[in-house]
């Protein structure tokens, strides 16, 4: 079992398996007891700020109205924040989280994963795809409020990783951890944002993978490919990466985008409607209103597997080389020796 910090590790070798609540040190109760008054005051708030949100939302029964609607959202999104402040400061839930035994059905434990990941993880994330161009080539705007993990068999992918294309030719695992209450379908989209356009001596898109309907909540987080439902939720399946020899190396954003609460997309019109080459990611979340909460990245780039990946894919042009153009010269003119004489 992990254990979180050095001072915990200090307390646990001078101690003699003393319960952490229980340590005898007159300072850390004297502290609790302190840290207990106020999450009772805490409590009394929540209770009072339930019976007010009773009250509001019979009025909005009653006769709905959008000040009303909007002055309920803001009660509940208060209650939330009284939730979290009652368990803030209490050194068992931070133990337990340091531990990785938080249950993310609460929101103290929610909001403790979300600042983690916010302080470190989400700002490498957004570096990356702002190196990297993914905005705005793909989207215009992409503001992740969810954290999505990604892997092929053993091997986990950080943003911007090169993946062999070996290992990227089987369909990867995918976790999404959302930080706030509730289940939600998503929709989740695998996108080659630099397909050689030989017409337009340019760039253009592919979808390599295409999924919809998918339930996440804080505690469903495993998203394994190989396990969705082919009739009910697969779009178009995995198609292995893949980068022609001579062309630059290709990006692979995967978004994780959240459909519109309580609506299913109809799979079976999608697939008749989405085609795997110039899809246009930006034409799908406006048709669909569809967001994007969370977002990776990978790259790929030719190697001495591509080939047979492609071969074993049905996926012709292995044997196409690109070359760039070389640079014209500029005109020599001589100059005129008088000068310089």
């Amino acid at each position: 079992m992990p254990i979180g910090s050095r001072r915990r590790r200090a307390a646990l070798q001078n101690s003699s398996n003393i319960p952490f609540e229980q340590l005898p040190y007159q300072c850390f109760q004297e502290a609790r007891k302190i840290l207990q008054a106020d999450r009772e005051e805490k409590l009394k708030q929540i209770g009072v700020q339930r019976r007010r949100i009773e009250k509001a939302q019979a009025a909005y029964n009653a006769s709905p109205d959008a000040s009303q609607k909007g002055r309920l959202m803001a009660m509940q999104k208060h209650l939330e924040e009284l939730k979290i402040l009652a368990d803030i400061n209490d050194p068992m839930i931070k133990k337990r989280f340091e531990d990785g035994e938080g249950d993310m059905n609460r929101p103290i434990y929610r909001y403790l994963a979300d600042q983690e990941w916010r302080e470190y993880r989400r700002r490498v994330l957004m570096q990356r795809i702002a190196q990297m161009s993914v905005v705005p080539d793909v989207l215009p705007h992409v503001d992740p409020t969810a954290e999505v993990g990604l892997g092929f068999r053993r091997r986990k992918v950080h943003p911007g990783d090169f993946v062999d294309s070996r290992v990227s030719e089987v369909p990867p695992r995918l976790t999404v951890q959302v930080f706030d209450k509730g289940e939600r379908l998503v929709s989740v989209v695998v996108v080659d944002s630099d397909v050689p356009n030989l017409e337009t001596d340019g760039f253009g898109y592919r979808c390599h993978f295409f999924a919809a309907n998918i339930p996440i909540s804080p505690t469903s987080t495993s998203l394994p490919f190989s396990r969705l439902s082919p009739e009910a939720q697969i779009v178009l399946p995995w198609l292995p990466p893949y980068a022609q020899k001579g062309s630059p190396y290709h990006r692979y954003p995967v978004f994780v985008l959240q459909q519109p609460e309580g609506k299913s997309l109809d799979v079976a019109a999608l697939r008749e409607r989405v085609e795997r080459d110039g899809f246009n990611l930006r034409g799908f979340n406006d048709r669909y209103a569809v967001k994007p909460i969370g977002v990776h990245l990978f790259r790929c780039i030719w190697d001495e597997g591509t080939a047979g990946v492609m071969r074993r894919a049905g996926v012709e042009g292995a044997n196409i080389e690109f070359r760039r153009k070389k640079p014209e010269k500029m005109p020599y003119r001589k100059k005129d020796g008088a000068r310089y004489r």
